[in-house]
């Protein structure tokens, strides 16, 4: 070899061994901690001071939002599915590149039965020095020695297929040429073709055995698209609860509102009576004492607006303030929904996301029981191997010769055999897995049951938030006549014996059967929508569908082959309208007129209750 080329080689292996580092790196005794900004860039952008009830910022615009709007929106926004939780709402540890992923292993589980191919090429010299005595002088030494040098080609192309087996075709060239001196053939090809096959017989035998691991990475995709499907399920029950919390909050509000007007109405009128001779301190102070607790209630209840919207707005995926307000415009519905027991009972059998996943838990646990009773059998493999071999090469005369196609072959047959003694760990992974199969049985059929008590609470809580709404909504206009007919008594130069009490517990009692008239009805919408997710059928209830996003991505022929789609993302598709919209705000449902007002729905008197007008904060004329 040239000097040159020696010296490249040496440089290559001391740049090899040396590297850019140390021989040794030092002991780590300390803990290095990066400047924070040298960390990835993540920056959360900027927005208006949130609302609070110190500041409602009355100057916001409005955003009517109907629920299929809210639905929508938070369906964009779901590359991290957010769900409900309480009066925010949170990451469900689920994003729509989950099922992509696990997507990827069923291809990684397959290439194991794809050919593999492999090529060398190796330059090899060997020179070693040896002492040898001198031909014509018996003490005299000589140093000298054969240099012979190698090119050696090797290709080979391999395959397990599904039943275990491995193939290979291998073929080999090895190229020699020796010097000094005299050889039969020189230079000297030597070259082999062989063709060899082994074959388990038990251990790692039939397709069932070796496909089971792309059986399972098949069933972990299904786990994975039905654990997305889910947590959007529970993400899209928690918008619609979430909206109804706010239609009730933003009701509740105006019952607050009412409240602190009429208790400020109470307070001045009995401030009046104390003046005119008819009441005493008490009286004011018990009026005073109301309508405060009547203001702490209503800041209560702007707080609570505050935290629904801001829910809302978590779970669709928006800004915590933007100068707007979120006003919902879908109107609850009162229609009594009549349940089919034994066919909700069947729809969740069928369709419960985390039913099914329980279901391919199971299957996938048959599998692994495949694995573990082959891994448990003797290790016994038949072996196939043929030669084909062949020579040529150039003699001393300067003649070629060389062997012909089959002239010289070899081969080898034969059986393999080996067991551990007892098999002891095999038994154990075998009885560990029939174990995990009974468990995952048994937590199915706990699935299935708690699936159904779920069903029976969702049924029984429909009727009862619906019975509820009957009963507040009687239970609101009774208050509304009691209200009118205790105020009444109280018009300019009534008896002393009046006991004032009666109207702010009246008052309280009004407001609080038009909060729990609304609480109770939003409840109800709630839980159609808790039904329809206990029963697994919200999604197409809604029309939503998912879809898969492809992108390129480099497949088995390079940057050569044209571009293969593997899923990217599973994003779900938008909602079909489902909800009715109405004008007005969604809380305007509820009739929002005041007690002593006219039924401004109508436009007419309530023929039921007296009819009452407020003249003037002190006077109270009534027909």
């Amino acid at each position: 070899m040239p000097h040159s080329w020696l010296r490249l080689l040496i440089g290559c292996v001391l740049v090899g061994f040396l590297g850019c580092a140390p021989i040794i790196l030092p002991e780590q005794r300390s803990l290095d901690v990066r400047d924070l900004s040298a960390l990835p860039k993540a920056r959360i952008p900027d927005m208006p001071p949130p609302v609070t009830v110190s500041n409602l910022q009355p100057d916001a615009q409005e955003r009517r939002l109907s629920l299929d709007d809210a639905i929508r929106i938070t369906l964009e926004n779901s590359d991290v599915v957010r769900v409900l939780a309480g009066v925010s709402a949170v990451a469900s540890g689920k994003t729509i590149y989950d099922p992509a992923i696990s997507n990827t292993f069923i291809d990684q589980e397959q290439a194991r039965f794809d050919p593999a191919l492999e090529a060398t090429n190796t330059f090899t010299r060997t020179e070693q020095p040896l002492g040898v005595l001198t031909p014509f002088d018996p003490v005299g030494s000589l140093i000298r020695g054969n240099r012979t040098d190698f090119y050696n080609l090797g290709t080979a192309l391999t395959r397990t297929n599904a039943a275990g087996g491995t193939a290979r075709l291998g073929f080999t060239d090895d190229l020699g040429r020796f010097r000094p001196g005299v050889f039969p053939l020189n230079p000297q090809n030597q070259h082999a073709l062989t063709l060899s096959y082994t074959q388990p017989l038990l251990q790692g035998a039939g397709p069932r055995a070796n496909l089971a691991p792309v059986v399972i990475a098949r069933l972990n995709t299904e786990r994975s698209y039905f654990q997305l499907k889910d947590a959007v399920q529970d993400s899209v029950r928690g918008v619609i609860e979430a909206y109804w919390a706010l239609v009730f909050a933003r009701t509740d509000v105006w019952a607050r509102q009412q409240q602190v007007r009429q208790g400020e109405e109470a307070f001045k009128l009995a401030d009046a009576r104390k003046r005119a001779g008819f009441a005493d301190e008490a009286e004011v102070a018990q009026a005073r004492s109301a309508l405060a607790n009547f203001k702490a209630s209503l800041i209560g209840a702007e707080a609570s607006v505050i935290q629904r919207e801001s829910a809302l707005r978590n779970i669709m995926g928006l800004s915590p303030s933007d100068r707007t307000r979120l006003v919902p415009m879908t109107p609850p519905s009162t229609s009594r929904l009549e349940v089919d027991w034994n066919g909700i009972l069947r729809l969740a059998e069928e369709r419960r996301p985390d039913l099914i996943e329980l279901k391919l838990i199971v299957e996938a646990d048959e599998q692994f029981l495949i694995q573990a009773r082959n891994q448990a059998l003797p290790k016994v493999d038949t072996t196939m191997l043929y030669h084909w071999n062949g020579l040529e090469g150039t003699t001393p005369g300067g003649t070629r010769l060389a062997t012909r196609g089959s002239q010289f072959t070899d081969w080898t047959l034969g059986v393999n055999f080996s067991v551990p003694l007892g098999l002891r760990k095999e038994r154990a992974a075998l009885r560990q897995q029939e174990l995990t199969l009974a468990r995952d049985w048994a937590n199915l059929d706990q699935g299935l049951q708690q699936a159904s008590f779920g069903l029976a609470d969702s049924v029984r809580n429909l009727a009862l938030y619906h019975d509820q709404y009957r009963s507040f909504k009687e239970a609101r206009e009774d208050a509304r006549v009691n209200l009118i007919a205790q105020a009444a008594k109280f018009k300019a130069g009534v008896r002393k014996d009046v006991i004032f009490l009666n109207v702010l517990q009246a008052i309280t009692d009004w407001g609080n059967a038009v909060s729990a008239e609304a609480q109770s009805l939003a409840q109800y919408n709630s839980e159609l929508a808790n039904l329809e997710t206990q029963t697994g059928t919200i999604l197409e209830t809604h029309d939503i569908y998912f879809f898969e996003e492809p992108f390129a991505a480099i497949g088995p022929f390079g940057r050569l082959g044209h571009p293969r789609l593997y899923p990217a993302t599973l994003p779900p598709g938008p909602n079909a309208p489902r909800y009715p919209t109405q004008a007005t705000p969604a809380e305007n449902f509820f009739e929002l007129t005041p007690p002593f007002k006219l039924d401004e729905e109508k436009g007419v008197p309530n023929k039921n209750v007296p009819q009452v007008r407020l003249l003037s904060p002190l006077v109270i004329e009534t027909k």
